[in-house]
């Protein structure tokens, strides 16, 4: 459905790698809060059936996620960390407007962009590892992410005109691109 405009160098995964005890924990953060995320997005859009249906879905579906990365960070002696404010995301927030139909299509809009980085580095992540069990966690993590992606736009476009949803696409893709640009790669999803 859209393409990201900044593609992350392989050189963000070999970083990962390095420290993947830490990307772990980050990783299991990311997949809390994203499903929080589903959550708040039902709760304050409750008028909306289809989008409180998929949100529901997704948290569970989130959640899950995060209790895969949590084995895998058992079986590698790995404790979780503090959740810690992410740079990308605090960027990324910035770009919602204020309006209540503005804030609403953004929030879907941004969703979308950010599960569509999180395929776009998971599946760096899984073409880093060596073969085996981890590559292919990575591997089917990343196309879950791909589906989350299009959903949001899915979602927006059964709430919004495509000309507007994919106007404002446009926009918020730019600035993600400069966000991404702009800060130094560490053993982090974003």
């Amino acid at each position: 459905m859209f393409e990201l405009k900044y593609h992350t160098p392989i050189e963000w995964a070999h970083i990962c790698l390095e420290d993947f005890d830490s990307f772990l924990q980050d990783h299991a953060a990311a997949e809390k809060k994203a499903s929080g995320m589903a959550m708040s997005m039902l709760s304050h859009y409750q008028d909306r059936q289809k989008l409180v249906r998929a949100m529901t879905d997704l948290a569970l579906e989130e959640l899950i996620h995060f209790k895969q990365v949590l084995k895998l960070m058992t079986q590698r002696g790995v404790i979780l960390a503090n959740d810690e404010k992410d740079p990308y995301i605090n960027q990324i927030r910035k770009l919602f407007r204020h309006s209540r139909d503005g804030k609403f299509l953004d929030r879907m809009l941004v969703a979308g962009v950010i599960e569509a980085r999180g395929y776009e580095r998971f599946s760096l992540i899984a073409q880093a590892l060596p073969e085996g069990k981890d590559k292919k966690f990575y591997d089917d993590i990343a196309k879950s992410e791909e589906k989350h992606k299009n959903l949001f736009i899915e979602l927006a476009l059964e709430y919004f005109d495509q000309a507007e949803v994919y106007a404002r696409l446009e926009e918020i893709l730019i600035e993600e691109a400069r966000i991404c640009a702009s800060l130094p790669f560490r053993p982090a999803l974003h």
